[in-house]
């Protein structure tokens, strides 16, 4: 499900109300692991107008997940996961590749500061790679926890940026009842030297229309850094059915030559925070 405001780089707090399915415990133990299921959950976000903004703008937000035929598919705000290795039943580990797309909102709409807005919108950019990583369930607190590693690439499929980004991450879920989910991610985002141009550049003509100073990117590098926290909690049923509710919290810290730029030291921030809260529906 892909939504026309949630910038993607704020997804990482958004895993609300949607623990992984292979980690879900259930009362039940006839229950079938590997049965077709679909998350869907809805709710929303506040977050800064634009990465890097000390502007703070509300927005809907959703997701969904779902498994069918034991093919594993996800939604993290504007991006699009299919995991094409069907769940096995390795001991626990599951072993993830698959195709990602993404529509990348950023600087496209909500912009409040003045000096930002006169710069321009940019263009959506849709975007398309691949992803791989590797889950473990039942690592440290339960036989139903789980740590996963995964990286994802994309790549701008038109001229907006004409450049990718790398997100590796790592993720720990545990339940802490039949009802009751909570979780950790850290990720980071590692983007090419058009991304740094496009977004956080500024132009001679850019600078005379703003007031800004120019700015030049070179190269690529580390953009970002994120720690996230989610918690979910059933109120009809248990993890594997039901109406749930969920919230997450976010704090992300902008890097290097890209915490430089005018449009984050000049009239920014460079720590970025993010929350989010929501309901889902577990069918």
């Amino acid at each position: 499900m892909i939504l026309p405001r949630l910038p993607a780089w704020a997804t990482a707090s958004l895993l609300i109300a949607i623990p992984p399915a292979f980690a879900q415990p259930s009362a039940d133990p006839l229950v079938d692991p590997h049965a077709d299921t679909l998350t869907i959950a809805v709710g929303g976000a506040y977050l800064p107008s634009y990465e890097g903004s000390d502007d703070y703008v509300a927005t809907p937000a959703a997701l969904i997940r779902g498994r069918v035929a034991n093919i594993v598919f996800f939604t993290r705000g504007t991006t699009f996961f299919v995991d094409a290795l069907p769940d096995g039943d390795d001991g626990g580990w599951d072993f993830e590749v698959g195709p990602v797309a993404n529509l990348r909102l950023d600087r496209n709409s909500q912009i409040k500061d003045v000096q930002v807005k006169a710069l321009g919108k940019i263009d959506k950019a849709f975007e398309l790679g691949g992803w791989v990583g590797i889950a473990k369930t039942g690592v440290i607190t339960s036989a139903y926890d789980n740590l996963s590693f995964r990286v994802s690439y994309l790549r701008d499929m038109g001229h907006v940026h004409d450049s990718y980004v790398i997100t590796p991450s790592i993720e720990y879920g545990t339940p802490l009842s039949t009802t009751a989910y909570a979780g950790l991610a850290l990720s980071a985002d590692y983007v090419g030297k058009g991304y740094g141009r496009t977004y956080f550049g500024v132009t001679a003509d850019g600078a005379l229309a703003s007031g800004l100073l120019a700015y030049a990117v070179s190269g690529s590098g580390f953009k970002t850094v994120r720690l996230s926290a989610f918690a979910t909690k059933n109120l009809t049923g248990d993890l594997t059915h039901g109406l749930s509710i969920g919230a997450g919290l976010s704090y992300g810290r902008m890097l290097g030559k890209y915490a430089d730029s005018p449009i984050v030291a000049q009239t920014g921030d460079a720590d970025q925070w993010m929350g989010a809260a929501g309901l889902a529906y577990t069918f």
